[in-house]
């Protein structure tokens, strides 16, 4: 898990640059276009609906249950075009209904009788007046609604009480004329209508009683709960808010685009990616070495103790490691295509494996392009097409070149034949072999491309391992997994990958071979310095309970600490009996600047004749 999330980190912070610039245009061009944009305003008001009550039981029941449905309705009976003609033609708007009604939102709020209209525009006067203006409008039109239900029982009732009411006049006019005896029965006749009228009026006024008492329990009321004000700021465009919004959507799509293209390209990009896809350990990670002369790629002859060199250091501990038990006697440095370092790769190997003691041998087996021996400054008219040649009593020793370093011996490619994959299949080579193998302890051979020719092929039959170089973002995977199927099919044993020409900010995680810190006697540790991607590791590896790792410090007396390869090293050389500076075999590391002879004599005796050097090269 860990692995994994760190891989994607690793993605997103080699495509650093392509995200950061997405997320930049995409919240630059998110700002421009908000301080563009028309200022929106917003202003709101409130209304209350008072429901009618009911006679029955469940009159509060169903208040309830009908109370979000009215709102509903009320909602979308201010939004009808009567309403809208009327508050247009009330403010004076030169607009239609419909553009209005756009801009107007009526929203009931949730579990109350409540609702909120919105209106939006680009006037903030404007806006708070349509606001209330359209409220008062509407409770208007409420209001005339809800009256006419009673409008016509009331006035009948009135109309007939008016009627009552001249009956009773009429009636006690006739009863105040009638006076004396003779008129007694008309008196009372007339006292018993006027009894009844009077009744009659009393019901009739009862009547219009309860009609209004009716009108005022079965009208829904609207009521304003609170007025729209003129608003301050706009609602849109939110500059700072869609700035962050665009930045946050940019910075995901950038990392999509990141992952899709890391999915996309079919190039090495780390040691983990080529360690998981050959099944094969990484030997080295090594960085571009600087410099435009050949020489100078020579990084381990010229600063041993350079952290580019510890790479190669180490790439001899791998290998060494990776051999215990079999003696290491041939070495073939190759790669898919040209041009991917693997030349430069052998020559630095075969200086520290000769710096380690070993007697060694280092030969240009590339006979298309040879330039083995321009990194030593050595001219190319003998070499191993003479000595596949000659004739009669020449030894060997006349087609070798020695180096600054008195074990380390050049054979270079000599004059270039006319058909090289016929020279390497020669009998002659694989006794040539054996005679150089009896003269050094290991032979390094630099060969063409796997690839492009078939030499490389016949090369691999005469030696132990083969190790594969490859560059970082410029090789191929499918080239890389081409590479290592030949050399299954071929029954050679792949010693590991070299991984060339790697840049620090690509270098993958937990991989850093080729960045290692210098050992030994002379090495003055540089201050470490903690990028953020540092930082962050360190604190990740705090968080998972592990230890930060201190700067670097010199370890005196060659014991590397800190190496467990080279800790493994040393116990497997300890029990083997094999190993080398001053523990059994007498053999020391030659300095740049010391002699050399073809036989290597000339070592022993400088070996003898100088006090045993306690450091360890590369450790």
């Amino acid at each position: 898990m860990d692995n994994e999330l760190l891989r994607y980190l690793f993605i997103v912070r080699r495509w650093a640059w392509l995200i950061v610039m997405g997320t930049l245009l995409s919240a630059g061009a998110a700002f421009l276009v908000s301080r563009e944009m028309t200022p929106v305003y917003q202003a709101s008001t409130t209304l209350l609906i008072s429901q009618a009550s009911a006679n029955n039981a469940n009159a509060d029941y169903n208040a309830i249950l009908s109370s979000e449905r009215l709102a509903r309705t009320y909602a979308s009976l201010m939004l009808t075009r009567p309403m809208l003609e009327a508050v247009i033609a009330d403010l004076d708007l030169t607009t239609s209904p419909d553009a209005l009604a756009r801009r107007i939102t009526t929203t009931p709020v949730r579990d109350t009788q409540l609702i909120r209209v919105t209106v939006e525009g680009e006037d903030p006067l404007q806006v708070a007046a349509i606001a209330n203006r359209l409220v008062e409008v509407f409770v208007q039109g409420n209001e005339a609604l809800q009256g006419e239900r009673f409008v016509a029982t009331r006035a009948s009732l009135e109309l007939e009480l008016e009627k009552l009411q001249s009956e009773i006049d009429a009636t006690q006019a006739q009863l105040d004329q009638a006076t004396g005896a003779a008129n007694a029965i008309e008196r009372s006749r007339l006292q018993e209508l006027l009894a009844m009228y009077r009744t009659s009026y009393a019901s009739l006024l009862k009547s219009i009683e309860e009609v209004r008492m009716a009108e005022v329990q079965q009208t829904n009321s609207v009521h304003t709960v609170e007025r729209a004000v003129v608003p301050d700021v706009p609602v849109r465009p939110r500059v700072m808010q869609n700035t962050a919004l665009a930045a946050l959507v940019g910075l995901l799509f950038m990392v999509g685009v990141a992952l899709l293209l890391e999915f996309l390209n079919d190039r090495v990009t780390s040691s983990p990616q080529v360690a998981e896809l050959l099944d094969t350990s990484v030997l080295a990670a090594v960085s571009e070495i600087e410099g435009q002369r050949p020489m100078d790629k020579l990084v381990t002859l010229i600063s041993p103790h350079a952290k580019v060199s510890e790479a190669y250091q180490m790439m001899r501990v791998r290998l060494e490691i990776a051999r215990y038990g079999q003696p290491l006697r041939t070495i073939l440095v190759t790669s898919g295509n040209q041009g991917e370092g693997k030349s430069i790769t052998a020559a630095n190997l075969a200086v520290v494996l000769a710096r380690a003691g070993k007697r060694v041998l280092l030969v240009d087996a590339d006979l298309r392009r040879p330039t083995i021996h321009t990194y030593f400054a050595h001219h190319n008219l003998r070499g191993l097409t003479t000595a596949l040649v000659r004739e009669g009593d020449t030894p060997v020793d006349f087609h070798l070149h020695s180096t600054k370093l008195s074990n380390l011996l050049l054979m270079p490619s000599g004059p270039l034949p006319s058909d090289p994959a016929a020279v390497l299949s020669s009998p002659k080579l694989v006794e040539l072999v054996e005679a150089l193998k009896a003269k050094v302890d290991i032979l390094v051979f630099d060969s063409p491309p796997l690839l492009q020719v078939a030499d490389a092929a016949l090369l691999m039959q005469l030696c132990d391992t083969v190790v594969l170089v490859a560059t970082d973002g410029k090789t191929r995977t499918s080239a890389l997994r081409h590479s290592a199927h030949l050399l299954a099919q071929s029954g050679v044993k792949l010693a590991g990958v070299v991984l060339n020409r790697v840049r620090k900010s690509r270098y993958g995680y937990g991989y850093g071979y080729g960045y290692g810190y210098g050992y030994g006697y002379g090495y003055e540790a540089e201050p470490e310095k903690l990028n953020w991607w540092r930082k962050f590791r360190r604190a990740l590896r705090h968080l998972r309970g592990g230890k930060t790792r201190a700067h670097p410090r010199p370890v005196p007396s060659g014991s590397p600490e800190d190496w467990e390869d080279l800790v493994a090293l040393e116990q497997m050389e300890g029990v083997s009996g094999n190993g080398h500076n001053g523990n059994g075999n007498g053999k020391e590391h030659a300095r740049p600047g010391d002699s050399a002879t073809p036989t290597g004599n000339a070592s022993s005796r400088q070996s003898s004749s100088r006090p045993r050097s306690r450091r360890r090269s590369g450790d």
